[in-house]
């Protein structure tokens, strides 16, 4: 046998790295989600320049691209739950490479807003073209504010700036306090108004994580500039900043192309954010932590999020269904994020999932013995919606503990 070899420090760092393609099959197909806005560009030029009969197909390019399109090809592309190793994990945290991708969609999706300003400015564009178009730009920044997301986690001031700048054309900068330092301690409990409860239709859910969400980011910054000895009002505030640089970039726009542009204008922030809390609603429904004698909730762990991987739709929005791990590890850059079996898996991607969530009857169907099946049977661990909680037991013939401590 011969005897085992041993390497000086020279021979080791000449020892070949595994390449960046090696580390991730998937490398450059992450660029799909930086050239989104290049995708808006393309709706918006056919748009432009289409026949009047292909025209408000044009105008309506996002929602089917969004809607039909993605979910269509997430169906036969499949899924991928490949993980990478913890070497594997700590080489693609260091590359540079996946942030300059991230940063990328900013100016791109400034350029397609821009455009969309100057386009629906024109006389002959009609009130229902100005709706749809912002419709279409509306999925556009919705996506952005997943790429708001992933830089809303780092630790450098300037990936908080760009997490801003991709939610100035949605108007949604509060997300950028409450979402790292309110959702992230809440996720999964009552208390978080970021996660649905069984039995909440999603028309229920809206009102409560935007105004839920909004008042959370206010007290959140005024705590942390309190403790700085400085008031809500001050210059440091955060999200005065966010709020702005968003007046600043939407007074411009109707500086530049007049106020005709105002209806296009909230179309697309009310789409884009309607459709980001359509993937909230979906990343934690039903699911809750459990807690101690004390009331004190369990960490947060892979079983309180539902999880997906079908790639396609993780292209697109930077891995975000591997929402188990990002809760894990919060930091953790997309590339890096792991797959866990034990993790609740939705029916098909987010992409799929989006128009079922607004068809309660439909979503209630899919989702709700999901749970059911989750939790074994045992509802009393489920996050539920007060309002139909004795409605869900029954349904299920599951004996309600809550109800029974009452008759006691």
């Amino acid at each position: 046998m011969n005897a085992p070899v041993k390497m000086d420090q020279q021979s080791l760092l000449a020892a070949p790295v595994k390449s960046g393609l090696a580390l991730d099959k998937k490398r450059y197909l992450w660029a799909i989600s930086p050239s989104l806005p290049v995708i808006g560009i393309g709706i918006l030029a056919g748009y432009q320049f289409a026949p009047k009969p292909l025209k408000k197909v044009f105008a309506l390019g996002g929602p089917i691209v969004l809607h039909v399109i993605i979910p269509a090809i997430d169906t036969v592309i499949g899924k991928d739950s490949n993980n990478p190793t913890a070497e594997d994990v700590r080489l693609l945290e260091q590359d540079p490479y996946y942030a300059r991708l991230v940063k990328t969609f900013i100016p791109l999706q400034y350029i397609a807003n821009v455009y969309a300003c100057w386009l629906v400015s024109r006389e002959n564009t009609s009130l229902l073209d100005k709706i749809l178009l912002g419709i279409s730009m509306g999925a556009i920044n919705g996506i952005a504010i997943n790429t708001a997301h992933e830089l809303s986690h780092k630790s450098e001031r300037m990936d908080h700036i760009l997490s801003h700048l991709a939610l100035v054309p949605s108007g949604y900068n509060h997300f950028r306090i409450e979402h790292p330092y309110g959702h992230h301690k809440r996720a999964a409990t009552p208390e978080d108004p970021a996660s649905s409860k069984m039995g909440e239709t999603f028309y229920e859910f809206l009102p409560r994580t935007v105004i839920g969400s909004f008042k959370s980011a206010i007290e959140i910054e005024t705590r942390r500039l309190k403790r700085k000895g400085l008031s809500f009002w001050s210059k440091d505030n955060e999200l005065l900043q966010g709020w702005g640089m968003t007046a600043a970039f939407h007074g411009s726009m109707l500086k530049l192309f007049g106020k005709g542009i105002l209806p296009y204008q909230v179309a697309q922030s009310f789409y884009s954010i309607g459709l980001f809390e359509i993937i909230n609603y979906i990343e934690h429904y039903g699911l809750l932590r459990q807690q101690d004698e004390n009331g004190k909730y369990e960490r947060t762990m892979p079983e309180h999020s539902w999880n997906n991987n079908n790639i396609v739709t993780n292209l697109f929005l930077y891995q975000l269904q591997r929402h188990s791990d990002h809760h894990a590890y919060p930091t953790r850059p997309f590339q890096a994020l792991r797959h866990f079996d034990e993790a609740p898996e939705l029916p098909s991607g987010y992409a799929s999932m989006l128009l079922p969530a607004l068809i309660p009857s439909l979503w209630f169907k899919m989702m709700d013995k999901r749970v059911f099946d989750h939790y074994k049977g045992d509802l009393n661990k489920a996050n539920i919606f007060p309002k139909r909680r004795a409605r869900i037991f029954k349904k299920f013939g599951v004996v309600d503990k809550l109800l029974n401590i009452a008759k006691d």
